[in-house]
């Protein structure tokens, strides 16, 4: 498998600043912020944020016809202690993390009615998982949830989206000083399903946060992913496994804006695509602003190949304003099976169809331990065997 990247840069003075080759135009959006819908025009398909997006499968979302005609479920499972509400639009929280940066985010805004938020008091550590199952029952919706940590508190969310629906929504993570959280958010949608979603992270000083991205099913699925942080000491792992199958569109945009001094990220997704016009898109944006020294930073996004007809579009960008940084880089990959990989399993007696599916599992063993949650990580296994079955033959 091919692979182009930046060479890591390590404690670089004003004068070796390094930024990437790629435009960095995608970290600056057409229009700015706002969560007024009106604030953003109408996208016709050449703005650099919508330039790979079918905008026709987006069912009106992106243009105002989209009437809130259908109903999403949503049923939050948590443990004894943590706080589930429903608010209306004018609690402060729901715009504490960020502000819309497209129109169908700022559509999904405007739109909704009522929203979920789920609190994890101070110092609070929970043993078990947060559970926000998202249930699609037709017609077209708009949502909005918050999950927020109080100081020094760790939890585990598991966001589990399935059914039916044209959804567009926006999800804020709110995490306090020392906070913890993991967030596993899975789109294992019906197959004409639509859903667009910002994520919003402000991550408290010294606080971590895992975000770790599944996506499976839908005819169009649009992920915006960004992370802010609100102190030094910041930690931010974000991890990306997704399976474009024929016809599919899955798209993950992520914007990590590293606005503070001595935080961390580390961004790893990876992707597998089958059948004809299976499309699958990743933007990484990662900015290291002027005021953000001693930031350290790393970017990858690997794709796997299995059928012809498939297409990837893989854009990593970086962009630093401080020479005063422990490293930053970035890459990316594109290609078919390791011949060298197939050729040392079947020299070993392995049946190359045996082969080619262990190929795979290996590819995203590393992502599916990620998730810490044993139910979820033998669902999402089984999920990639069912994908395997119809593609290595």
């Amino acid at each position: 498998m091919a692979e182009a990247q930046n060479i890591p840069v390590g404690s670089t003075t004003a004068g070796q600043i390094a930024v990437a080759a790629e435009s960095t135009v995608a970290t600056r959006m057409s229009a700015p912020p706002s969560f007024d819908v009106a604030d953003f025009p109408v996208p016709h398909g050449r703005e650099e944020e919508w330039r790979f997006t079918p905008l026709d499968r987006l069912r009106g979302l992106h243009d105002g016809t989209a009437a809130a005609t259908g109903g999403v479920k949503v049923d939050v499972q948590a443990p004894e202690g943590v706080s589930v509400e429903t608010v209306g639009r004018d609690d402060a929280r729901l715009r504490r993390a960020g502000a819309p940066v497209d129109r169908v985010a700022a559509q999904a805004y405007s739109a909704f009615e009522q929203a979920s938020v789920v609190t994890v008091p101070k110092e609070t550590v929970l043993t078990e998982p947060i559970r926000i199952a998202v249930h699609g029952e037709g017609g077209t919706a708009y949502g909005h949830q918050v999950i927020e940590l109080g100081a020094f508190a760790e939890a585990v969310v598991v966001i589990d989206h399935t059914g039916d629906a044209v959804l567009a929504a926006n999800v804020d993570y709110l995490l306090g000083d020392g906070a913890k959280l993991t967030v596993v958010s899975v789109q294992d949608w019906d197959d004409k399903a639509v859903h667009v979603a910002q994520h919003n992270a402000l991550v408290g000083r010294d606080a971590s946060l895992k975000s770790v991205v599944v996506t499976f099913g839908g005819d169009l699925v649009r992920l915006h992913p960004r992370v802010n942080y609100a102190g030094p000491g910041g930690e931010v792992e974000m991890f990306g496994l997704y399976f474009t199958d024929a016809g599919q569109h899955q798209e993950h945009r992520l914007f990590v804006d590293h606005n503070t001094p001595h935080c961390k990220s580390n961004v790893v997704y990876k992707g597998a695509l089958q059948g004809d016009d299976a499309h699958a898109v990743w933007i990484g944006d990662v900015l290291i602003e002027a005021a953000a020294e001693g930031t350290d930073t790393y970017e990858m996004n690997r794709n796997l190949v299995l059928t012809d007809g498939a297409r990837v579009d893989s854009v990593p960008n970086l962009e630093i304003e401080t020479g005063e940084i422990v490293g930053a880089g970035h890459a990316s990959a594109t290609g078919r099976f390791d011949d060298e990989q197939l050729f040392y399993l079947m020299s070993r007696g392995i049946p190359q169809h045996d082969a080619r599916r262990l190929v795979v599992r290996g590819f995203f063993a590393e992502l599916v331990q990620q998730i810490g949650v044993a139910d979820i990580e033998e669902r999402l296994l089984a999920r990639i065997e069912e994908e395997l079955e119809a593609s290595v033959a």
